[in-house]
């Protein structure tokens, strides 16, 4: 019998950031993942959305960029249902990404939450779970043998097929669309002439554009530049039979994906990444089932590329900090329960731009044709190219506040303001490093700093200025979103009841003097 905090199961990009979070809140993770060994098959090639943005507010930017295989600059060109979302012309592009492939990511994930003593056992697979009103127990067989684990919670972050959603009868209703998709990253092969314009000419097929898609009546075709010597190759087409991700893919698999929908040849050079994956487009009726929740790709499943683990980490970033107020006695009757309000929320959201990918994509008449026409023209002005962006991002997210009539940025995700005090200039991005919830006053408003100081335990409190303050005062929580904010002086008398409602609700009922040491 082994006991922890919580268990995570899976060691995939969401339940990694799980553990590296639980750990900046000094909860005790134990995760436990099947796989004797970390896949090599990078089921994503990069990570892009407001997760970077996040990241960097832990001050773990930097660390990842390092790691990259390729540019690390805001992504220029988006793939969006058949079509492309030229960023390029935005100053200040909502949507940026990452060449940074799955395998890459997990390992840089795997080294953060072992440095912050998380627990990560491989080789160790689930194969019962029971829970009361107290623990979960899961009964477990790893490579010594069987045995079993308490926690207080369980989180399933084992993918799309989780067995842990399906223990704890959780339904998981959608649709499996019949496109399977194929990419692999390759040299250029000897026979192919890269032209001037980054177009090539194909033995065979003669010119091909890139970063265009070509549409046949077998399926669609696409290539790009990801660096001046690698392709980036991608085959769509509608298979009867199911797929597995999980085995690898071949060049020559990809090579007659090619065939198929082309009709001809396309000579490909070294592969240096190879994947394949189906569509589907699936969300939890509920993310949470007493003790056990699920989070990533257990909890949604998205029919587009480039969101998946943008949302899976973000799961893991909402839910981390609400557990662990659960733990150590901090939250609130209804706190824990946010975690599905919310991400379910955002995940609708994902649902509802990536359905319209599929739409826009599988058409093939002349009517589908004009669609995607049209939406290449409104995506040619800046204020849709500038919403789709922060959509595709998820930085658009707005979660429910507690009253419709609070302050605009209440629920959204917190500015990265430049702050003067009296230590020095900082912003929030460098206050928000440590995971802690924080009060900052823009407006010197010692009756606010009053109202929070029975949670000055629970919460940093700051006293700083900046340039065009948007509110008197923030109250951001640890994962950067923004409980409550101050209007523009606003009277006491109403500002100060709010902050401790906020508070209350966010943080807990303030503790006893007494207990101020220990809490």
């Amino acid at each position: 019998m082994i006991d922890a905090d919580v268990i995570i199961v899976g060691a995939g990009p969401t339940g990694l950031m799980l553990a590296c979070e639980l750990r900046l809140a000094g909860v005790r993770p134990l995760v436990l993942e099947r796989q004797s060994q970390p896949l090599e098959i990078p089921k994503a090639n990069g990570l892009g959305g407001q997760i970077l943005e996040l990241l960097r507010y832990r001050g773990l930017l930097d660390r990842f960029e390092a790691a990259c295989t390729g540019p690390t600059n805001p992504a220029p060109r988006y793939p969006f249902g058949g079509i492309h979302v030229d960023l390029s012309p935005l100053a200040e592009p909502p949507l940026r990404g990452l060449t940074l492939p799955q395998p890459h990511l997990e390992r840089l994930l795997d080294e953060r939450a072992r440095e912050l003593g998380a627990q990560v056992s491989r080789g160790h697979e689930i194969v019962g779970v029971r829970q009361n009103d107290t623990t979960v127990t899961a009964d477990v067989h790893g490579p010594d043998g069987p045995y079993q684990v308490t926690a207080r919670y369980l989180v399933g972050c084992d993918g799309g097929r989780s067995t842990i959603r399906d223990r704890a009868c959780i339904p998981f209703p959608g649709t499996t669309y019949p496109e399977v998709n194929r990419l692999g990253q390759v040299t250029l092969a000897d026979s192919v002439t890269r032209l001037g314009n980054g177009d090539l000419d194909v033995p065979g097929l003669g010119r091909v554009r890139a970063g265009s898609f070509t549409r046949t009546d077998r399926g669609v075709f696409g290539f790009g530049w990801l660096t001046s010597e690698i392709l980036m190759v991608s085959t769509t087409e509608d298979e009867v039979r199911a797929v597995d991700d999980d085995v690898p893919m071949t060049l020559t698999e990809l090579g007659d994906s090619i065939r198929r929908v082309l009709g001809a040849s396309f000579p490909l050079g070294e592969p240096r990444r190879l994947s394949r994956y189906q569509f589907q487009a699936r969300q939890a009726d509920q993310y949470r089932e007493g003790r056990i929740l699920l989070a990533g790709d257990a909890a949604h499943l998205f029919p587009a590329t480039g969101v998946g683990l943008n949302a899976g980490m973000l799961d893991a970033v909402n839910l981390a900090w609400k557990l662990a107020a659960e733990i150590y006695g901090r939250a609130s009757a209804s706190l824990l329960d946010t975690y599905h309000h919310e991400r379910h929320f955002a995940g609708a959201r994902t649902l509802l731009h990536t359905q319209a990918q599929v739409a826009l994509r599988r058409g093939q008449d002349p009517a589908a044709e004009a669609l995607r026409e049209i939406f290449v023209e409104l995506f040619a002005d800046e204020q849709p190219l500038r919403r789709i962006g922060a959509l595709i991002a998820g930085a658009d997210i707005r979660y429910p506040a507690l009253d419709p009539n609070q302050h605009a940025l209440t629920g959204t995700f917190s500015p990265d303001l430049t702050l003067h005090t009296e230590q020095g200039t900082t912003s929030v991005a460098e206050l928000m490093h440590t995971a802690r919830p924080i009060l900052i006053d823009l407006a010197d408003r010692p009756d606010l700093r009053e109202a929070a100081r029975d949670w000055q335990h629970r919460i940093d409190i700051h006293t700083a200025k900046t340039d065009h303050r948007p509110a008197d005062a923030i109250l951001i929580r640890p994962d950067a979103h923004i409980a409550w904010a101050a209007f523009t002086d606003e009277p006491a008398d109403t500002a100060a009841p709010a902050l401790r409602e906020a508070l209350s609700y966010w943080f807990g009922t303030p503790p006893k003097a007494t207990t101020h040491g220990a809490d």
